[in-house]
């Protein structure tokens, strides 16, 4: 009976160890991928996380799906709160792409070249060379001589970023293939894989991860107020065909026509407050009602001038739209957008004050969400160009 018991108990605490595992994010790398969303995984603490592997399809990275043969792999470096951050260590064909290039009448050449590059990155390459013909040994050593000559200048003459780029685009394949084939007609090259072995001199650029999430939130607040946007206009086309039904029947309408008069006025009033839920977006309508439609140019001219400007010195244009709003204002704005028609009851959202966010939280100043005061220049860069993608109508990132 005490063995048993033990075993339940220890089946107990094995099937317990799951609640205390949480949802990581993977992120692809700063550079070149901006530290995009690849994966989500379970761990329980961060310390767990580092050194693992996560493979991911190259056309689902970067959309050619004329990749889709190929499998690119990152390794867990760093854990930022929620975020797991990778590195690139290499890439690989899949098996059965490879297999269907070889055949009984053609030549396969094959070799392993290891290379230095610039910044000090440590690299092993696998090149695979198809013939359309069977080629004698000595050919085969010509040929794999001058694969190996490409890929160490190349190599030793790029960065590791640059490498990377000339590897997923077959940049690099191309370059051996042109070269090879004055020996023997080649029909394709292929760096079957590659191995990062020894990371090197690490590159800082492109934005921040903060400023990533600042993007991110800030998507997301727009796809929200997008999706309430239409839901207004379809129900607002749904009322008007209703008035137009009830204007049919000549006893209604003697009756209750002034009072969907004086509905519709209180509804569009309503709704062009609501529209204005104090993000760039929606905020056009407020500030024609109000007479200040000018204020769109002029922010669209300073964001202009200022994206001129170096990094460093920029500041944060948009801003000034908000300097007529109080909290309160914006407040009431959220609680009409949060609120659904079905609720009676009146609601009202209450924000904590930035100066009182302070006081709790005087080591954490991140508050860019509500001041617009960005921790890096590159978050003064972020916000002037959106606005600009936004007046002239572009529809891409702002980094």
């Amino acid at each position: 009976m005490a063995k048993g018991a033990s075993a339940r108990a220890a089946a107990r605490k094995q099937r317990d160890k799951w609640k205390a595992k949480r949802w990581f994010t993977i992120r692809a790398p700063r550079n070149p991928w901006s530290f995009r969303v690849i994966g989500e995984t379970l761990a329980e603490d961060n310390e767990f996380l580092i050194g693992r592997n996560y493979e991911i399809m190259q056309n689902e990275l970067d959309g050619d799906f004329s990749k889709m043969h190929v499998k690119i792999q990152f390794r867990v470096v760093d854990v930022v709160s929620g975020d797991a951050l990778t590195e690139f260590v290499g890439h690989e064909h899949l098996k059965d792409h490879i297999r269907r290039q070889v055949r009984r009448d053609r030549g396969k050449i094959d070799d392993t070249v290891d290379v230095v590059t610039e910044d000090g990155y440590y690299v092993r390459f696998k090149p695979l060379i198809i013939t359309r013909a069977r080629v004698k040994s000595s050919q085969k050593q010509e040929m794999r001589t001058i694969a190996r000559d490409v890929i160490l200048t190349t190599g030793a003459s790029m960065t590791w970023l640059a490498l990377q780029k000339a590897v997923l685009d077959s940049s690099i394949e191309n370059t051996i293939k042109e070269s090879v084939s004055k020996i023997q007609p080649v029909r394709t090259v292929i760096i079957r894989r590659t191995q990062l072995l020894q990371s090197g001199v690490l590159v800082e650029d492109g934005p921040t991860l903060d400023e990533i999430h600042a993007q991110e939130s800030a998507d997301a607040e727009e796809a929200k107020i997008r999706d309430a946007l239409e839901i207004e206009e379809i129900e607002d086309e749904e009322e008007s065909e209703e008035e137009v039904d009830d204007n049919s029947d000549e006893i209604v309408e003697d009756s209750a026509e002034p009072d969907d008069e004086e509905e519709s006025e209180d509804e569009a009033e309503s709704e062009s407050i609501d529209y204005s839920s104090m993000k760039v977006v929606e905020l056009k309508e407020l500030l024609k009602s109000e007479g200040k439609e000018n204020i769109i140019k002029e922010t669209y001219k300073d964001c202009l001038e200022e994206l001129k400007l170096p990094s460093s010195k920029m500041k944060n244009k948009v801003s000034k739209i908000y300097a007529s709003y109080t909290d309160e204002d914006i407040s009431n704005q959220i609680s009409k957008i949060l609120k659904e028609k079905e609720i009676k009851t009146k609601v009202q959202v209450i924000f904590q004050t930035v100066k009182s966010l302070h006081s709790a939280c005087p080591k954490n100043l991140g508050d860019w969400y509500f001041t617009g005061d960005y921790p890096t220049p590159g978050g003064n860069k972020v916000v002037n160009q959106s606005f600009v993608n936004y007046f002239e109508g572009t529809k891409k990132r702002a980094y």
